[in-house]
């Protein structure tokens, strides 16, 4: 290679350094950003009703235990399916299991096992009068929530909110900062539901007791739930 070769490819690979090193530095637009975040929320009624029916078990062989829980369980199932409605009430099974007792020698003197039915909707009245008729299970839990529906109603009206909020403020700081106006560089949405939690109930009969004849349905009131919509991103002035 030429002396004058070896220049020419030397001022080539300068230039392509220089080059990479400009693309390392943050340019003047990435210059007076500002991070922003704004939240707002919307109540809404829990218009969905979770009851937990649940039955326990004791004995000492532990497969004798499971056929009664399965015995109770399905009995409980043909009657409270004969009551269902999709969006009203909605039948599922939840926990079931079994476990061992031991005695202080560390022995398994024998099991116990529980079995629970789930019945939820936005019926009310119509899960109440359901989980009354079935035999065998007792309520252990209700809790109330937002259906679908509702809670989108209202993630909706938070989000306008939060939306505005955002927008507004970062509006009045660009003018404080002598900008006349800003772009949108990135933003993240995210949303979330409070409200009162599960209330377990204890009734003095439990589920080893005999099956019983049909009980007045348990009066239940639902409360409200907060939807809290935040938004978050930065902003561009200019």
């Amino acid at each position: 290679m030429s002396k004058t070769s070896k220049i020419i490819a030397a001022s080539a690979l300068l230039a392509g350094f220089g080059a990479a090193f400009a693309q390392g530095v943050p340019s003047s637009i990435q210059s007076n950003v500002l991070q922003l975040t704004a939240a707002a929320s919307a109540e809404a009624v829990q218009d969905l009703l979770v009851l937990t029916l649940s039955t326990t078990r004791e004995g000492k062989d532990a497969s004798t235990v499971q056929a009664q829980l399965q015995q109770l369980l399905d009995s409980a199932l043909q009657e409270a399916r004969r009551q269902a409605q999709p969006g009203q009430l909605d039948v599922r099974t939840g926990a079931f299991g079994l476990f061992p007792r031991y005695s202080q020698a560390g022995q398994i003197t024998g099991w116990q096992g529980r079995a629970e039915l789930v019945l939820q909707g936005r019926d009310f009245a119509r899960i109440t009068a359901t989980a009354a008729k079935v035999q065998g299970l007792t309520i252990s839990q209700v809790e109330f929530g937002l259906s679908p529906e509702a809670r989108s109603r209202a993630e909706g009206q938070a989000q306008a909110q939060a939306i505005a909020q955002f927008q507004q403020r970062a509006q009045e700081l660009a003018r404080q900062f002598g900008f006349s106006a800003y772009t949108l560089r990135e933003v993240q949405v995210h949303s979330s539901d409070s409200g009162p939690g599960p209330r377990p109930r204890v009734f003095a009969m439990e589920a080893r007791a005999m099956a019983m004849p049909d009980a007045a349905p348990v009066p239940v009131e639902a409360g409200k739930a907060q939807v809290e919509v935040r938004v978050s991103g930065s902003v561009q002035m200019r």
